[in-house]
């Protein structure tokens, strides 16, 4: 039930996040991303882990979204307030943190599927946000895909590799009590 929940709590907050920010309406998706982390944070055995992850992905977003902005590769609907890149878009990859133990968990244990899971998913969920609610703009279109590949898969790289650290840990103290 707690996957369900995690799965379906997160493809809400993207969904409110990018139909509003379409609207150029920001602070409702803020909400709904931190809402959905907060509430899965506080829901959440893994807390300590999680609030790593969610921390790394947000510098992750951060950095990423914030190239794409600053090249102008990709133009933002909403795009204040800006971190470098939109609030909107930070708080996404923060709820997205959250799913990584839990409805996403599988990945963890295989890097290379993470992996590719970040070359193939991170550009279609853009390419879902521009071609479906407008709310993302390719500039350059070809720039801007290799970027999400290039920069997605190398975060679900460290990201699941921030988790199967901490599971290494909890498995080494849970053997040594």
């Amino acid at each position: 039930m707690r996957f369900w929940l995690n799965l379906l709590g997160y493809q809400a907050a993207w969904f409110i996040a990018v139909g509003f920010a379409a609207r150029g309406l920001a602070w409702p998706g803020m909400l709904a991303c931190l809402g959905f982390a907060a509430i899965s944070w506080w829901m959440s055995p893994l807390r300590r882990s999680d609030l790593q992850l969610m921390v790394a992905a947000l510098a992750c977003g951060l950095l990423l979204d914030g190239v794409l902005a600053a090249t102008g590769w990709l133009r933002y609907a909403a795009p204040s307030p800006a971190l470098p890149g939109p609030a909107w878009i930070a708080t996404l990859w923060v709820a997205f943190a959250m799913t990584l133990q839990h409805s996403l968990q599988w990945v963890i244990a295989r890097p290379a599927i993470a992996i590719v899971f970040g070359v193939i998913g991170g550009p279609l969920a853009y390419w879902g946000a521009s071609r479906g609610f407008d709310a993302v703009v390719f500039t350059m279109p070809l720039q801007a895909t290799l970027t999400l590949a290039i920069g997605w898969s190398i975060a679900m790289g460290v990201l699941t590799a921030i988790s199967r650290r901490h599971t290494a840990i909890a498995h080494q103290s849970g053997a040594s009590a």
